[in-house]
């Protein structure tokens, strides 16, 4: 059984996407152990043991990620489909990449497809939670 089936159809984790199974679209990213992957790909006996965690356990004690927030702050969604998997791969991206470019940002996001925004919008949502997560750090 792939991991987004025994995601979705086994945990009721329905956030975590069935797009395009060949990891085209990332709609069914998902960290593994902190990092990206797609689970359109993954066999779930393969993260059997592994810290899973899927768009429902991204926020915490009811208060959204920075990321999370910065997406509906920046208008960054139309449909929704693409985005679990666009937070989960931006919130990798930024836990590599603090501070990236705009550039980096895109090509951070290029496993990932959007049919509605065109793609201006979710790059401004993760550099606005770059700087949101810069300064949570500085004042820690």
């Amino acid at each position: 059984m792939l991991l987004v089936h025994f995601l979705r159809d086994t945990c009721v984790l329905t956030g975590t996407h069935v797009g395009c199974e060949t990891t085209l679209c990332g709609a069914c990213t998902v960290l593994m152990e902190g990092k990206a992957v797609k689970s359109c790909t993954v066999l779930a006996v393969q993260a059997d043991g592994s810290e899973i965690t899927t768009i429902e356990g991204v926020a915490h004690n009811g208060d959204l990620h920075p990321l999370q927030q910065s997406f509906w702050e920046c208008h960054a969604l139309q449909c929704g489909y693409c985005t679990p998997g666009m937070i989960l791969t931006g919130i990798d991206l930024l836990r590599n990449n603090p501070k990236p470019t705009r550039e980096e940002i895109a090509h951070g996001l290029e496993g990932n497809l959007c049919r509605c925004t065109g793609y201006s919008h979710i790059i401004d949502a993760i550099e606005s939670a770059a700087q949101k997560i810069s300064k949570e750090r500085q004042r820690a």
